[in-house]
């Protein structure tokens, strides 16, 4: 139970994504000891119009706002290990890509990628223009992991969140978090 998790949201389309995830992270609390989101004001206008609700207040977890840098995230010794951004804008790429620290998401990105943790940027833009992939190729090179919201379709998902829940679930396996999910040929 060591994994100190931060999950941020940005303003691109797919609150069902963020949503599925904390849901999800919610079940798995046994796996982490500390779980925090920010979001950003983009995000939450984005959530409202996707999804009806403010839903992303009723997490028994720690909220930072986007500006604030006094947030223990926002330096290597506080020792979050995991940060998923879900969704990831192409500028909030971008940022993160040329070492820009404007705020607490690409701020506490930037240190999770110089301390060497997981940091796992799940994109979400279609298409991808040259300035997207050559983002995307700089922060797998810093060590991010690059998770398209590209959804899968084995397990025969049903719904909106089903279908949201296949990417979830490849995110939490990459962030090493035990996952009951559907495996290819089982």
């Amino acid at each position: 139970m060591s994994n100190k998790i931060v999950v941020a949201i940005t303003g691109a389309s797919g609150s069902v994504y963020a949503k599925v995830l904390l849901d999800k992270l919610m079940l798995l609390k046994n796996q982490w000891h500390e779980l925090s989101i920010v979001m950003s004001n983009n995000a939450k206008e984005v959530w409202h119009t996707e999804l009806e609700n403010d839903d992303y207040k009723k997490y028994d977890v720690k909220y930072f706002e986007k500006n604030d840098f006094s947030a223990p995230f926002a330096s290597g010794s506080a020792k979050y290990n995991i940060m998923i951004v879900a969704p990831c804008s192409m500028g909030t790429l971008g940022r993160i890509a040329s070492g820009v620290s404007d705020d607490l998401i690409t701020r506490a990105a930037d240190v999770v990628l110089k301390e060497r943790r997981k940091l796992i940027l799940m994109v979400r833009e279609t298409p991808y223009n040259l300035i997207h992939i050559k983002n995307m190729e700089t922060v797998t090179l810093a060590g991010g992991i690059i998770c398209p919201a590209t959804p899968s379709f084995y397990s025969k998902p049903t719904t909106v969140e089903t279908i949201a829940a296949t990417v979830v679930d490849r995110i939490l396996d990459l962030a090493g978090l035990e996952n009951n999910s559907f495996r290819w040929g089982k």
